[in-house]
């Protein structure tokens, strides 16, 4: 019973359904996130590494030949591999494609980060990433930065990266009511059980609700959004430290 659960609790953080509409504070983001990625992992082929894969939410409705699972935690169990944050432990040239979901804004050292990734991607390989543009500070102290469009092509393209497809998610009036969500769930975060049924019940709800609504009614803006997908093709080597 337990087992499941907590199944149910993993797979509702990453694909959002009515249980996260009714309660999560990040709903909003996580579903536009996931109905935006799911064309996108399509074209992800061969064999594949998940770098921060974390929990591997997207492992089953990836259609590739193997997957290995990457971590900088060693105490995560999902993980295959473990590396230090600096050098992947792995040959070169092993990878037919790379995802790396949310990891980006984490990352110190973001060129040494995409050149261990060229090193270990094939030619033409593909690498997939997902970063936030407009979100709140997490996992503290381990967040670092904040990506545009126009900065991620930069920094892939500097390091031997060109992009492909790119798509901005939450270009609508829900990145307000994300906002709002995210507010409202840090001011009152509470250790009462009653108090946090109350904000989820009077706020977070409510809250994520209108924002899906609104989200369907009102224009886009390509100018404010929640973050990034991006699809870029390996077309050159790059050495590290370049």
């Amino acid at each position: 019973m337990l087992q499941t659960i907590k199944k149910l609790y993993i797979n509702e953080q990453f694909n959002p359904k009515i249980l996260s509409l009714l309660i999560s504070p990040s709903y909003l983001q996580r579903k536009f996130l996931y109905n935006e990625i799911t064309p996108f992992l399509s074209l992800l082929n061969g064999k594949l590494l998940d770098i921060g894969c974390g929990t591997k939410p997207y492992k089953n409705i990836l259609k590739v030949n193997e997957y290995i699972g990457l971590e900088i935690n060693k105490n995560n169990p999902y993980a295959d591999i473990y590396y230090d944050g600096k050098e992947i432990p792995l040959e070169n040239e092993t990878f037919d494609s790379i995802l790396s979901s949310e990891v980006f804004e984490h990352v110190f050292n973001p060129n040494e980060f995409l050149q261990e990734a060229n090193r270990v991607l094939k030619q033409d390989g593909l690498v997939l990433i997902t970063v936030p543009f407009v979100w709140d500070e997490h996992e503290q102290p381990f967040d670092y930065a904040r990506y545009t469009s126009f900065g991620l092509e930069h920094i892939l393209n500097k390091n031997g990266f060109k992009i492909i497809k790119s798509k901005k998610i939450g270009n609508g009036s829900e990145v307000i009511f994300q906002m709002l969500n995210s507010y409202f769930h840090k001011i009152t975060l509470s250790k009462k059980v009653y108090v946090n049924f109350l904000k989820t019940f009077f706020l977070i709800a409510p809250t994520n609700i209108i924002g899906l609504i609104f989200s369907k009614l009102l224009p886009r803006n390509n100018d404010l959004y929640l973050g990034n997908i991006v699809l870029a093709k390996k077309i050159n080597t790059i050495s590290k430290g370049k």
